[in-house]
């Protein structure tokens, strides 16, 4: 059985409304103690040095952390969730003075000019209170950009090629010694004569000036699964911007904006509404219908149901995003409707009706009367008149 991650925040040892600042300081601590080379051939400290660097590679990335705030680990255990080859160690490393710091070197970080994944692309789409409630399939359209046609993506012109960095010697990382109150670091950095690329081009392709990339448009179907909820984004994995270096291309993270819905409210997978029933159903009982998602379902209201009672309608909720067959549940409140407009015939009636009924509601509240004034049910019962 795989060993349980511990909690992130846990890890840095923060609360979870910790900031940036706060974030980076608990992690350069734990990144100085447990390094690896401050602590040769110990497999704990090393364990614990890669436990601190994930947990800041999530918390320090804000679309990251929201996903880890809103799923846990499993946000990352590959279902739609990002992996943790999206996180780049090198550039953390690169930021606290790691790596050579020490004078180790023993090469967390990577070269710059080997492949990397392109960029995400972020996307926004709104869809409707039912939409979400049983998913849906809708169309985007993104700006991005794809590999150039004439230079494949070279940079260079038709008949060149591009050059190995003179600077560099080809790694597209430059060496930079400063000091610190770590003392002596040694930072490796990005090459700035070819900018990581380990490459120059001399001549560059007049049709994308050098990039390798041209402008695009894209449109593609996304499928939107049932259960999901207002802010919860979705993963199109391989349609973001080209990667590098033979690297892969970027994700399409869309994030899905849900309507309002005029009667319903959602919390979690439940679904809530309020439903008005006459006086006459409440005190004989009766049958209503309700709205839910699912269209009107009959109700039989108990005799005696008094104002803001809820009932439960199993199963009548929200699906559930890991199985669309378990749905949450539609919680109804009963509000007794007072009328405003009467007839003077229903007035009369409900005359008659409030003298049948009033000796045995003064009946009532005598006995609470004559309780109240009962010295607590021991002793001589004290007599009060109550009109």
């Amino acid at each position: 059985m795989a060993e349980q991650k511990r909690d992130y925040y846990e890890v840095l040892g923060v609360d979870k409304n910790a900031d940036d600042a706060a974030l980076k300081k608990a992690y350069r601590v734990l990144a100085k103690k447990y390094h690896p080379d401050a602590n040769p051939g110990d497999t704990e400290a090393e364990k614990k040095f890669k436990e601190a660097s994930e947990a800041y590679a999530v918390l320090s990335d804000p679309e990251k952390r929201r996903q880890y705030d809103q799923y846990g680990h499993a946000a990352f255990d590959g279902a739609g969730g990002a992996g943790f080859s999206d996180f780049d160690f090198n550039d953390i490393f690169s930021a606290f003075g790691f790596g050579d710091i020490f004078g180790g070197g023993r090469g967390f970080g990577r070269a710059n000019n080997g492949p990397m994944k392109g960029a995400n692309i972020r996307k926004s789409i709104s869809i409707t209170f039912e939409e979400a409630v049983f998913g849906c399939t809708r169309e985007i359209e993104i700006n991005g950009k794809d590999e150039c046609k004439s230079c494949h993506g070279t940079g260079a012109k038709a008949g060149t090629s591009p050059e190995t960095c003179k600077r560099c010697g080809g790694k597209g990382q430059v060496v930079m010694e400063s000091q610190s109150f770590f003392g002596t670091v040694r930072n490796i950095q990005t090459c700035p004569e070819c900018r990581g690329a380990g490459k120059v081009i001399k001549e560059k392709c007049p049709d994308c000036a050098g990039s390798g990339y041209v402008p695009m448009r894209k449109k593609f179907a996304v499928d939107i699964p049932a259960g999901i909820d207002n802010g919860q984004s979705i993963r199109k994995s391989g349609f973001g911007e080209p990667g590098t270096n033979g690297g892969p291309r970027g994700d399409v993270l869309i994030e899905v904006i849900v309507g309002r819905h005029p009667i319903f409210q959602r919390q979690n997978y439940d679904i809530y509404s309020t439903v008005p029933i006459s006086f006459a159903v409440a005190a004989l009982g009766g049958e209503v219908l309700v709205d839910t998602v699912d269209g009107k379902v009959a109700y039989e209201v108990k005799a005696g149901t008094q104002t803001d009672t809820r009932v439960r309608l199993n199963g009548k909720g929200v699906p559930t995003l890991r199985n669309k067959n378990v749905r949450g549940d539609h919680y109804v409140t009963l509000v007794i409707q007072t009328p405003d407009r009467l007839s003077a015939e229903a007035k009369e009636l409900l005359r008659k009706f409030d003298e049948v009924t009033g000796d045995s509601l003064n009946a009532v509240s005598r006995a609470a009367g004559e309780k109240e004034q009962d010295g607590g049910g021991t002793g001589k019962r004290k007599k009060k008149k109550l009109f």
